[in-house]
This record gives structure tokens, sequence and C-alpha cells, in this order.
């Protein structure tokens, strides 16, 4: 051990004393204050240390890849998209790996070549490439190679700094069925580790988890404060671009401040583009808003769209009985997430604020509804999908 390195012992107990003070922290200003608030925040940062300590110490050798599955169920960070299954898997740019799969009932993925992710010193995406680029489609399987010499068919290169590759998987028709199957081998012969090696680099792993832990709980909840000080409540701020991350994604946001028995009406027209979705965000964790019990999400194939071509979606606290209802689950402010990927050009967009019990007089008299109890029955068969999505 050099001077000022940690031993695995130190670097455990550092881990559990900046956790200790992240504990602290979340149930003070600036984060959210209440009850509920203060119990979600807690277990919010119990999810970031499952998943940032496991993503640093089990997911760390290049040579020996395996995929860990994010914003999941449990492992919600960043704003994750309803629509996907994320899979991360290290790497490094100057070996050859081989990723075969099935897509089954997938529609469309997204690979990710990544130089680090948010919240680490070097960060950034530095190649994507989606299914449908190599012509793969549901029910195919696939087999890519990643690194070394450019070569025919499904060939991704890996660019200097790389370090992680991320697929992004997308279920737009929420079947019950069976979801797409990944697995990565790293090409180059690499010797078995030594037994008392494994882990050897365990406290320098340590610190680089509680580093992102920290990052997430802190950067995200102070995101979500400055994203809505930047725009104006119940109003829809111009399309974005996330630096550093994918290219063909383009995010529109609205922070809502609503009252029980009142409603934000957007309406869109219909985006030129391969993908595009509403979904509802949680303020400082960015998790999606009960999205195992509530309708908090549509994409593209679960909207109804109107005669004249556009989108109206609802949001509010209590149910308006229409198809585009996105539920607040009584959350009085959060984030409304309007994404549209691999597109040519920007919809045009506005939003107003009425009372639950005057939204059909704003909305066009073709409007589809929904009873309670084929909401019922919608809600059922999402919570089904979600038993396919996410089984081991």
């Amino acid at each position: 051990m050099s001077d000022g390195e940690l031993t695995e012992s130190q670097a455990w107990a550092d881990v559990l004393a900046r956790l200790g003070k992240l504990g602290e922290e979340i149930v003070a200003e600036p984060f959210p204050g209440g009850e509920r608030e203060h119990r979600r925040a807690i277990a919010h940062l119990l999810q970031q240390t499952w998943c940032w300590l496991g993503w640093s110490v089990f997911h760390a050798d290049p040579t020996r890849p395996m995929f860990q599955r994010q914003n999941d169920l449990i492992t919600q960070w960043g704003g994750p998209n309803a629509d996907n299954i994320y899979r991360h898997t290290r790497i490094s740019a100057d070996r050859r790996y081989r990723i075969r799969g099935r897509m089954n009932s997938c529609e469309e993925w997204l690979l990710a070549i990544r130089k680090g992710f948010m919240g680490q010193p070097v960060w950034g995406t530095v190649h994507e490439v989606t299914a449908t680029d190599f012509g793969i489609g549901p029910g195919d399987e696939f087999e890519l190679i990643l690194g070394g010499e450019p070569q025919e068919g499904n060939w991704v290169p890996l660019p200097p700094g790389a370090v992680s590759a991320s697929f992004r998987e997308y279920y737009l028709d929420w079947q019950q069925a069976e979801p797409a199957f990944f697995t990565v081998e790293c090409l180059d012969e690499q010797p078995p580790a030594p037994r008392d090696d494994r882990y050897v680099d365990l406290a320098a792993q340590l610190q680089d988890g509680i580093t992102m832990v920290e990052h997430s709980i802190r950067n995200w909840n102070a995101y979500m404060i400055d994203k809505r000080a930047a725009g104006v409540d119940n109003v829809i701020d111009p399309p974005m671009i996330n630096k550093g991350g994918l290219a063909s994604a383009r995010y529109v946001f609205c922070h809502w401040n609503l009252g029980p028995d009142e409603a934000l009406v957007v309406e869109t027209t219909v985006p030129d583009a391969r993908y595009w979705s509403f979904q509802l965000y949680e303020m400082s964790t960015y998790e999606l808003v009960d999205f195992l019990d509530r309708q908090s999400s549509l994409n593209q194939k679960q909207v109804a769209i109107d005669a004249d071509g556009k989108v109206r979606v609802v949001v509010s606290a209590r149910d308006p009985g229409v198809a585009n209802w996105l539920d607040t689950g009584g959350r009085q402010i959060g984030q409304f997430n309007y994404r549209y990927f691999w597109g040519a050009d920007d919809p045009t967009y506005s939003s107003q604020v009425v009372p639950v019990d005057d939204v059909r007089s704003v909305l066009p008299a073709d409007t589809t509804t929904v009873t309670p109890d084929e909401r019922s029955a919608e809600m059922a068969a999402r919570l089904a999908h979600f038993g396919w999505r996410y089984r081991t």
C-alpha cells in the first residue's frame, strides 16, 4: 500500500461514514421535507448503495464482463425510461468482446459505448448504434463483435477511453412475453485470477462506489431544483439535448405544480420520431412516479391520438376518465417529461391548467374515455408486463 491509499477496512469504514452523512443530509434542506419524503429518501439511498457499490466492486473487471441491470424496479436513478431495460457491462477499449442474444418481445435496443457514467471525472457517450441499424428486429437472434479491427457484419468500434457498453431495450407494446436476453464474453485470452487477488483493488472500488452514490443523491436533487427554477411551473420548456448523452435523444420538460382538484393538459403534434413517450418523475430522487401501481407513463403505442392528429395528455391526481391520463399519485410538484428519439423535427406543444372537473370541456368531443373497470384492467395488464420484463 502506498502513501495516501486506504486499506480495505479503512475504505469500508469510510463508506459507512459517508453513508451516515448522506442519511443526515437527505432529511434536511435542500431535500424535500415531510415524513413520507424522508422515508422515500432513505429507501432511495439504499437503492443507490445497492446499485453503485455493486457496479464498482462486482462489475469492475473488463476481462470478466457481466451485465448489470439498472433502472429497474429497484435501482432507479437519473430519470429512467419506463419503456426500457438498462444493462451495463464493463469493457476496455483495447480488448475484443462478443455479445450474443435474442430479441424475443424487445422491439428495439440502443447500444451506447461510454467513457463513464454521469458523475464520474470522465463520462459521456462515444459511440451509439441501434438494433435497427443492424437489421435486427423482434424475435431475432443476434451476435455483435465489439472492438478490434473493423470487420464485416455487426461490428461495433470501441473508441479510446471506452469503459462500458450500455444497452437500452425498448418495450412499447407491453406484452406478457419473454423479454430479450444478452450474454457477453471477452475474446482475448486471460489467465484465471489467483483466488487471493480477485479483490486486490477492493479499497479503490469501494471509494469509486460511494462517490457514485454521493453524486447520485446530491446531483439529482440539485438537478431537479435547478430545472424547475429555470422554467415556469406548468409551462413546457423548449426541447433540449443532454450534452454527453445520446445524440439521437430530445427531451422536453415541464414541472407541474397542481392542487388536488387541478389538472395540467398538454397538447402536442405527433412527433416525426421512431420513439416518443410521456413520463412523470418525482422531485429529488428523479425516479418514476409509482410506475408499478399508477399510469405514470404512456408511449406512442399506448396513447390515443385524436381525430385532428394531435395528442392531448392530462396530468392530475384524480382520474378524469380519459385514456391519456398520467397519475401524479397525489404529488403536488413533479416533472412531466416528453422525450422523442430518432426524429426529424421538433413537435409543437402547449399546456394549460384547468379544474379536473372541467377537463372534458377543453378536450375534443371525440376524446377516448375510460371507465373505472377499464382502467383497472389496464393497470392489471401493466403490472403483468412488468412481471415478465423484470423477472430474473
